[in-house]
């Protein structure tokens, strides 16, 4: 079985969300409202978790579980560094970061600790939608497994199965990533010719 294939079946069970139910593989991905607030939104088709609980949100997103979200958290739960928002400046960027701060940092420090997001929350206030799509943060293989694998595939997908354009995209990438660290490793074993050092930077 193809390497990718296999950490792809294998990633489900290992995704940071053990609090709340996901759907199964092979499930019609989970569908909220249109009328919906954007966290709930996010977590339906990001991590196909279909039961909002506002401490449980904070606690995922919290990446580096500091009970703080700081400004790289906020552009991460947005997505805002995820090769889809390419094409967005960054002052639209920085514009989502200050309007949450603007929304949640009672105490105007920069960041948003657990205790103003809960108050906030319990107040009324909501995430915006800026109009940037759900939110994608996780690395290649999440992205592929949540919104590709377990849509179109399950557990007995066999390697020749995988067929789609996605699929193949998906694997490309892969085994240039394998193909460009089995080269560096390659570089990192061979031994060091003084003659190729320039002579500044030689000992003497």
């Amino acid at each position: 079985m193809h390497r990718a294939l296999s950490s792809s079946i294998l990633l489900l069970p290992l995704l940071p969300t053990p609090l709340l139910a996901h759907s199964g593989h092979g499930q019609a991905p989970l569908t909220t409202p249109s009328e919906s607030d954007w966290a709930t939104r996010h977590l339906a088709e990001e991590h196909h978790i279909s039961n909002f609980d506002a401490g449980a949100f904070f606690t995922l997103h919290d990446f580096d579980s500091s009970l703080t979200w700081t400004p790289d958290e906020i552009r991460r739960l947005y997505g805002l560094d995820d090769e889809s928002q390419r094409g967005v400046d960054e002052a639209k960027k920085a514009e989502v970061v200050r309007r949450t701060l603007e929304t949640f940092d009672a105490d105007g420090d920069g960041a948003v600790q657990r205790g103003e997001w809960m108050d906030g929350w319990r107040a009324g206030k909501r995430l915006e939608d800026f109009g940037l799509g759900p939110g994608h943060h996780g690395d290649d293989e999440y992205e592929y497994e949540i919104h590709h694998f377990e849509k179109f595939h399950d557990e007995n997908t066999k390697e020749e199965d995988l067929t789609h354009p996605e699929d193949i995209e998906h694997f490309r990438k892969h085994d240039e990533q394998e193909a460009a660290a089995q080269h560096q490793e390659q570089m990192d074993r061979m031994p060091i010719v003084e003659q190729n050092i320039p002579e500044k930077f030689r000992r003497h």
